[in-house]
């Protein structure tokens, strides 16, 4: 064999690999593919300029800029504290070195390179508006929360803090307090009250408490400078409030005013097969409590709170009653500096003796109407009130009463014994609401746990005394007017639930609107329903001689309140179309029949069959003979359902129409009974009584402190305003959002239009829970007769001077 030459099994050189691969790569470039890369590629790097140029460059020159600025506020901070530590008496505050620790209590500011670091910490100072603002000096009184937290409740204008501090030891600024003083002070965390500094005092004495606050006012600046020779490195918070009028019962609170009472939860929406129990509400709402405390448990990240947020609901309380805690202090601030009094001057005795006199004659009538007349007055009333008691509760029982525990009662199917059973529980419930609130009296107008019974009880009033109003002239009208109403109503009635039902039966009888339906099952549909119209219409018409008197009655009865005659009308509606309901039931009972066993035949004709035990389509043989009856049965009843959808539709059209009639009747007793016109009059016209939460809002800070007296004396300070959020429209409507959701969830949703198209039956919604927006004004539980009487008894025994106060 020839041996092989050694160039033949070289690989070949790079140059004739790259002339080899030329034409590949030409074609490789000129591919759609490569182009369609190259131009995402320069797309996207145009994109990431653009971004860069118009985003980037001018966030870093913003960056830059607020870097400067926060650089010269740095120094101008170090030229305050050189200047404040000048003025200064004393040896100057030392400076902690890197690596030490600061005294307790005592934030430090460290120096670099002549620039002062400014610690973590904050000095909050809560100040009143009402403070003076002119330039007398006085002494500043108050609390202290915490080293950094300061609340400030009165200034002393003209009182020395020493004389201040030895009077609150001694307790002479304390004294005389209406109430006992331990009830405000156990509400906002403190013992006793506290010197807090001085205001207008320059220079600050250096023999003074280093924890003490210096303040200074200035007529032409709306907001005080503060110094603090403890906190000198700190950065001052002022948070300005507004104190609340405890007399106006104004307050201040982080939850909003809850309009219903705590133990009304409404609950979750009506079953909409059956009745929703009282058990059952209250499992659901354990069941809802339990989901909520897990769902609390898987969070991510969970915030814990700081001692100032803590610190925040104690110190909303401190501005509750700061108001009435600085009244007092006022009115014992002339006892620092007492004078001897003056003899009287003999003109002056005389006028004292002549009054002594009047005095006597008004102690003998006022003797005779506490001792005589009023016990027998107030016995009178007691008796009267504790038999009315006994009369509703026999009343209530009655409404209340079930023939079995899963029945309804009387005041589950009647409007009119709902809205009585309403007024007799209201009736029940205001001498308890009354006493709760005569306790204001022997307590401090600051507690603000009444507030929201006060509101309840004057709004159930005042809604009470409007139905009664517009009850009156309702009820003139219609006994002024009955035989015309009686004949109005007697018109509607018979046209619209006889007259016109019975033609309408008689229209879709004989091909309505072109429709070929099967002519003997309409007429015999047709002469069942106009059998019974005809019956009806005669029970109607021998009725029809007493409607005036039920008229006359109705309109008597408007003199208890509009809400009666509403109540009334509705239960003659719901009598008067009893005829229009069987219909309904009627009708609806035979489509869905017709409809179920449609279904099953059509599952006979593939095969199968619907196993009830365990709720499943099974597979299934049939014989022919089978089949051949399931064909029969399937085709006529297809032919005969168009009949039976007329009819079907027509008579549910009828029956929804009565039904929105009545749940519009039925809102209008809940506008009547339940709406919160009281809270609106006090949104109107005192929002502060109405407080639905808080708000801090930034005041200008450059502007406030250009204002000051001396700028070189205020260390970096803010200003806040703390204002009350008044209670929105939104929560003070919230149960009627919630009604409306009921009534669109219960009538408006799918398996409502599931049952319509169905042929089930479709309940009203129950009363339970349409008439649970009424019954949030009252307990869960009516008191008894007995704890009615015990409180009453107990609060006649007060002398008559005693109860008038």
């Amino acid at each position: 064999m020839t041996p092989l030459r050694s160039e033949q099994c070289l690989p070949p050189m790079k140059s004739e690999a790259r002339i080899y691969d030329e034409p590949r790569l030409s074609a490789i470039e000129h591919h759609p593919l490569t182009l369609l890369s190259k131009t995402r590629t320069l797309k996207g790097f145009a994109i990431l300029s653009l971004f860069f140029f118009f985003f980037i460059l001018p966030l870093e020159r913003v960056a830059a800029r607020e870097s400067a600025v926060v650089g010269h506020r740095l120094m101008c901070g170090t030229t305050i504290m050189k200047l404040i530590r000048n003025s200064i008496p004393g040896p100057p505050p030392t400076v902690s070195q890197p690596g030490s620790s600061c005294g307790a209590g005592a934030p430090s500011d460290a120096v670099q390179d002549g620039i002062m670091v400014m610690p973590n910490g904050l000095l909050r100072i809560f100040w009143p508006s009402d403070s003076p603002k002119d330039r007398g000096q006085g002494t500043i009184l108050g609390w202290r929360n915490s080293n950094l937290d300061i609340f400030v409740v009165s200034i002393q204008t003209g009182v020395e803090p020493k004389r201040a501090e030895n009077a609150i030891r001694v307790g002479t600024l304390l004294r005389s307090a209406p109430h006992p003083l331990g009830q405000l002070l156990q509400l906002c965390g403190h013992s006793t009250i506290q010197v807090l500094g001085s205001i207008n005092v320059s220079p600050p004495d250096n023999n003074n408490d280093p924890d003490w606050v210096f303040a200074f006012t200035d007529p032409v600046s709306p907001v005080p400078s503060f110094y603090s020779r403890r906190n000198l490195g700190v950065a001052i918070q002022v948070i300005i409030f507004d104190r609340p009028s405890p007399a106006r019962m104004q307050y201040m609170s982080l939850a909003p005013i809850p309009l219903a009472l705590s133990d009304k939860a409404i609950g979750g929406d009506s079953a909409f097969f059956g009745l929703t129990t009282d058990e059952q509400a209250q499992k659901e709402r354990i069941r809802k409590a339990r989901l909520i405390n897990k769902l609390s448990l898987h969070t991510v990240i969970r915030h814990s709170p700081t001692q100032k947020e803590m610190l925040l609901p104690t110190i909303l309380n401190q501005i509750n009653c700061s108001a009435e805690i600085a009244q007092l202090l006022a009115r014992n601030a002339p006892l620092l500096s007492t004078r001897e009094r003056r003899s009287l001057s003999v003109g002056e005795r005389v006028v004292e003796s002549a009054s002594t006199l009047w005095d006597y004659v008004f102690a003998l009538i006022w003797h005779f109407l506490t001792i005589w007349l009023y016990p027998i007055i107030n016995r009178s009333f007691i008796i009267g009130l504790v038999c009315h008691r006994i009369v509703a509760e026999v009343i209530l029982r009655v409404l209340e009463w079930r023939f079995r525990p899963d029945s309804m009662a009387l005041k589950d199917i009647s409007a009119t014994a709902q809205q009585v059973d309403i007024r007799l529980q209201q009736f029940c419930y205001w001498p308890i609401q009354y006493l709760t609130l005569r306790k204001r009296r022997d307590e401090w107008e600051s507690i603000t746990d009444r507030h929201p019974d006060y509101i309840r009880f004057y709004n159930s009033l005042w809604l009470v005394a409007n139905d009664v109003i517009i009850g009156i002239a309702i009820g003139s009208y219609i006994i002024d007017n009955a035989e015309w109403v009686a004949f109005q109503i007697n018109i509607v009635l018979g046209e619209w639930t006889v007259e016109g039902l019975r033609n309408m039966i008689v229209w879709l009888t004989d091909a309505p609107a072109g429709l070929k339906l099967n002519n003997e099952l309409a007429v015999f549909l047709g002469d069942l329903f106009i059998w019974v119209i005809d019956h009806w219409k005669g029970c109607v018409d021998s009725l029809r001689p007493y409607l005036p008197h039920v008229i006359y009655f109705i309109g008597f009865s408007s003199f208890a309140g509009a809400t009666m005659p509403i109540s009334l009308f509705s239960d003659l509606l719901s009598a008067l179309t009893v005829h229009i309901y069987c219909f309904y039931t009627a009708s609806a009972r035979i489509f869905h029949w017709q409809l179920t066993i449609i279904v099953s035949l059509f599952h006979l004709f593939r095969g199968k069959k619907h196993n009830v035990l365990r709720n499943r389509i099974d597979s299934c043989d049939y014989d022919l003979d089978q089949l051949l009856l399931g064909t029969i049965l399937f085709t006529l009843l297809s032919f005969l359902l168009p009949t039976i959808i007329v009819f079907y539709l027509t008579f549910t059209s009828a029956r929804m129409a009565i039904i929105f009639l009545k749940a519009a009747l039925d809102t209008l007793l809940a506008c009547l009974n339940h709406f919160p016109l009281f809270a609106l009059m006090l949104r109107v016209k005192d929002s502060r009584r109405l407080p639905g939460g808080i708000c801090f809002e930034l005041r200008d800070t450059p502007s406030a402190v250009s204002r000051s007296v001396r700028l070189s004396d205020v260390p970096p300070c803010s200003y806040i305003l703390l204002k009350s959020v008044p209670l929105s429209l939104r929560a003070m409507f919230d149960q009627y959002f919630q009604l409306g959701h009921r009534l669109r969830k219960h009538y408006l949703s799918p398996s409502v239009m599931l049952c319509l198209a169905t042929g089930q039956f479709l309940p009203p919604l129950h009363r339970k829970s349409l008439y649970s927006l009424q019954y949030s004004m009252l307990p869960a539980e009516r008191a008894s007769i007995q704890e009615l009487h015990l409180p009453i008894t107990s609060h006649s025994d007060i002398p008559f001077n005693v109860a008038l106060t």
